[in-house]
């Protein structure tokens, strides 16, 4: 009967092993990105909550900087998305 206690053998070969600290490095980033948006919209349900005139208040100001952004770049797509 095998010992069931015993670690799993880990990979010997070193391209498995850098492989696989690369694969781990991309899983961790991933997780830290994910743990960022999910920080932000937290952020962003409670001030909306305690405060709901910030979300018009924030729509309008998104509206401005892309009418302005349209005025000094002169984005063509931009601008046909408002012609539509």
């Amino acid at each position: 009967m095998a010992n069931s206690s015993s670690p799993p053998e880990l990979p010997q070969d070193s391209d498995d092993v850098l492989e696989l600290n690369k694969d781990l490095e991309r899983i961790i980033e991933d997780t830290e990105n994910i743990s960022v948006q999910l920080t932000w919209m937290a952020y962003d349900v409670v001030a909306l909550r305690t405060r709901p005139e910030l979300g018009a208040s924030m729509s309008k100001l998104e509206e401005a900087y892309h009418r302005c952004r349209v005025a000094v770049c002169g984005d063509r797509d931009q601008e046909l998305n408002e012609y539509r």
